[in-house]
Parts: structure tokens; sequence; C-alpha cells
């Protein structure tokens, strides 16, 4: 689900925000809203750290990475907790990727998320993009699917009274940490979410118990957490995901998939040679928007430069047409010919002079 980080659509592209209704009568459970708000700021503080895992087939093959971060952060003021995952490899030798980045509030609310996923096939590929923000109340939702040349946009909204409890991509992941340290699943643990037709579904927790999982060379005991995710169309979807101790994740698998993610070396194996995960600032909604602003600003800068100075235009045009005309070989050396009368126009530097002692 999603649009890129602060993409805006173009003109005419979405109609007015529909209010959907589908799946408005569900709601999340009384004890999923309890540990929403039940969450404190020691447990935030110690689920920041990044998690980074491989992802294998069946026969052990490499195929990818899986990495989340969590950060705190600020959003337009607001203080809140910047998660962000991704997912990158090759399944056929077709590259393929998800990448998620929420704005979330301490209680799991999410401000703003944006989700990308895409699969390249040879002369074919899928591309979804899903965007949602809250606005006025509401929570804004902006799809774009692309199939090979086929784009389908959609838009809807939902107000935010009818979202108590949502669960999106992101807050997921954060929530499961979460778990993991209380390392216990309350009964009827029951949020929403959306599906991919962005109807309201639910998404149930339920616990898998303890036991022994290999981590590198070592025998270490693992929490598991079993995620359904229920849809309108489709047959349930089952993940399962193993944690240590302190939260990190272990082993997060599909069930019925051939491809597993999990956990090579222990944390502290992994600070001693810690591998500093690239930073894909493209996909950072905080530094997209910094980075549009600043290039809008020297646009209407250099802009406002160029209306103060037209003779600018007139001297590269004649240099232009002039170089077009001469067509030299050396064009370094036509350039240093050319300029040269143009410096006796500048006006006489002052001498510099040594100062008094």
């Amino acid at each position: 689900m999603e649009a890129a980080p602060g993409e805006e659509a173009p003109a005419g592209a979405f109609a007015k925000p529909e209010e959907l209704d589908h799946g408005e009568g569900l709601k999340a459970s009384d004890e999923a809203t309890t540990f929403m708000s039940s969450i404190e700021a020691a447990e935030l503080q110690e689920c920041v750290f990044p998690d980074s895992l491989v992802t294998v087939s069946e026969g052990g093959r490499d195929l990818g990475t899986f990495s989340v971060t969590v950060e705190f952060a600020r959003r337009a003021q607001q203080p809140c907790v910047l998660l962000h995952a991704q997912s990158q490899g090759a399944i056929d030798d077709c590259p393929c990727g998800t990448t998620v980045t929420a704005y979330l509030t301490a209680d799991l609310e999410v401000l703003e998320e944006n989700y990308h996923e895409y699969v390249k096939l040879e002369g074919h590929s899928l591309d979804k993009r899903c965007h949602m923000v809250q606005r006025d109340g509401q929570m804004v939702i902006d799809k774009v699917t692309a199939v090979g040349e086929d784009v389908t946009t959609e838009r809807a909204s939902y107000p935010m009274s009818v979202l108590r409890g949502l669960l999106t991509e992101g807050s997921n992941l954060l929530l499961m940490r979460l778990i993991a340290l209380r390392k216990k699943v309350p009964e009827h643990m029951t949020f929403i979410s959306f599906d991919q037709g962005l109807n309201i579904i639910h998404t149930t927790f339920s616990e898998l118990g303890l036991k022994q999982l290999e981590v590198g060379s070592e025998m270490v005991e693992v929490f598991g957490v079993e995620r359904i995710v229920h849809s309108v169309e489709d047959s349930p979807t089952t993940w399962q995901c193993y944690f240590l101790a302190d939260g990190h994740l272990a082993s997060r698998v599909q069930v019925g998939s051939p491809v597993t993610m999990r956990l090579l070396q222990l944390p502290s194996q992994l600070q001693k040679g810690f591998e500093k995960i690239p930073l894909v600032w493209e996909e950072d909604m905080q530094m997209r928007s910094n980075f549009l602003e600043r290039k809008e600003e020297l646009k209407a800068d250099h802009a406002s430069y160029l209306r103060q100075h037209p003779e600018i235009r007139a001297l590269i045009s004649d240099f232009l047409q002039f170089l077009l005309l001469r067509k030299p070989d050396d064009v370094f050396q036509f350039a240093r010919e050319y300029f040269p009368p143009f410096a006796s126009r500048r006006p006489p530097e002052p001498s510099l002079k040594a100062p008094s002692l």
C-alpha cells in the first residue's frame, strides 16, 4: 500500500477522498486498545535499536536482506517514533523489495506512513505505493499500483474515530518488539488493519511460546508470536516471528512460503563488527521533505538572481551561438580566448594594504 514519501499526485489523478464504509463495523478488541494505551516511555526506549536479517530459501541460498530501525524523531514539531523497514533481494533472479517508513505516536497511532513494494520481471514489472496520513480528523490513503504500463490510482479516507486500534505494516513491527519484551501476548488481541482493497479487516495475535533456535553457532531461547492478517477477498495470511530476550528479531516467516528471514549473528557479536546499513534518503519522508524544501529555496534564489541580471542569459546565449558557429576542436581554449575582453569591464579592485601596527 502506498505513495512515495512527500510525493504529490498529478492534478486530476485522484478523485475527492471517498469515505469508505467497507468493514467499518469491525473494531479492535478491548485487549488490543488497552495494550496500546499501556505502552510506557521506558518500553519504547528499549525498542530503539536496529535489526538486520538475511532472507534465505529452503535450500539455504541467500536471497536478500531484511532490516528494521527504530528511533525517536519529530514530525511537524511533534515528538514521535520513526520506524524504517526494508526488504531487498531477488527471487528467481528477479529483483524485488519492500520499504516501510512510519511516524508513530507513543501509543502506536499512525501519523504518517509510506509503503512501497516492487517486483521487476523481464519485460514486466509490478510497483505498489501507498501513503497514509492523518489530516483534519481523517486518515487519508493514496494508493498507486503500476503493472507494466498500466497505472491504477485510488484514494480513500476514514474518520479517525473508527480507526481505534489500527495496526499498519509499520506499527506492527514496533508492536511485536513490545510484545517480545513483555514476553506475553494477551488473549483476544485483535486489531484492525487495511487489506489490499483498503477495506478494514482484523489482525489477530497469539503466543507461540518458547523454543530453542540456532543463531550463528549458538542455541538460544526465543519467544514466538503469530500474526494472522485476515482479508475480505483472499485467504488469511499468517506470519510467525521469534524474538530474543532483548527484543531483537531472530526469525520471521510467512506460513506456506519457502522463504525465511533469519538472524545470522547475535547482536553482541554484531556490535564487534557492526556493518552500517546504507541510508536510502529518498525513502525517508523527513529527509526527502527537507531536500525538496531546500531544492525549492535554491530554485527561487537562483531565479531571482537571473531576473536581476538579464545580461547573464545574453552572455551565455552569445557564447553558445559563437561556439556552435565556429565548432572548435578545443572548447576550453576557445572559451579562454572568448572571455578575456570581459575582464577589462570589471571595476578595479581596491588595493590591499597591510594593517598598521
